[in-house]
């Protein structure tokens, strides 16, 4: 299946690099541009994009608003939003996962580690990497307490799907909370689908923030 690419950057060149990048792959098409995070909402209206490569600090509309509407107007399949910045962890990003992105990833990033970025995301991976997992948790332990804009009742979790939570906070993927918990890595995957399923989360990247801001994950854990 060919994943459908729109790039979102008000940088022509970073923009132009990105599209001719991934338009080189046989598995992967960019099927727009956009130079602000309005043409951005325009553009996946009508181009139904599978990943949305979105800078955050654009002219007219920034990457996080572009990022909400996109979702919220794109009904029963929403594309996935892969946040473009320059600095590994800031508020920008924060918010941007709070919107609903899947994942960020830094602009100076090897060729490769963009294509393997889209190829991730439009699997319904969150692109996370562990030492950006940590950065967050320090940076959301450094906040005050406050409502999440995500629903984030952890009580209707049972032990097991709550342990598996907090590994996904972790940074670990499927196969590494497997040897953790000593269990199946498809059992690992049925764990993370229910916790999605009833914390009402579009991916494991909301379940991060949930995690977070809920305080199942704190610094040193």
């Amino acid at each position: 299946m060919t994943v459908r690419v729109l790039v979102v950057d008000d940088q022509a060149m970073v923009r132009a690099g990105f599209a001719a990048l991934l338009d080189a792959q046989p598995d992967i098409e960019v099927v727009g541009q956009a130079a602000d995070g309005a043409e951005g909402v325009r553009l996946a209206a009508t181009t139904r994009p599978d990943v949305v490569l979105m800078d955050v600090r654009m002219p007219v509309l920034d990457g996080i608003e572009a990022t909400r509407e996109i979702l919220a107007a794109a009904g029963g399949r929403p594309p996935k939003v892969v946040v473009l910045t320059t600095f590994d962890v800031d508020d920008y990003v924060l918010e941007a996962l709070r919107a609903g992105a899947s994942g960020f990833l830094l602009k100076d990033a090897l060729p490769d580690d963009l294509v393997e970025a889209v190829r991730v995301v439009a699997r319904g991976d969150a692109l996370l990497a562990p030492s950006v997992t940590r950065r967050l948790i320090e940076r959301f332990a450094a906040r005050p307490t406050g409502t999440t804009a995500i629903g984030s009742d952890l009580d209707v979790l049972t032990e097991r799907e709550r342990e598996v939570l907090r590994q996904v906070a972790q940074g670990r993927s499927n196969g590494e909370i497997a040897k953790v918990l000593f269990i199946a890595e498809q059992t690992v995957k049925s764990h993370v689908s229910r916790v999605l399923t009833k914390l009402g989360l579009r991916d494991r990247a909301q379940a991060v923030v949930v995690a977070y801001e809920s305080g199942l994950v704190v610094p040193g854990d």
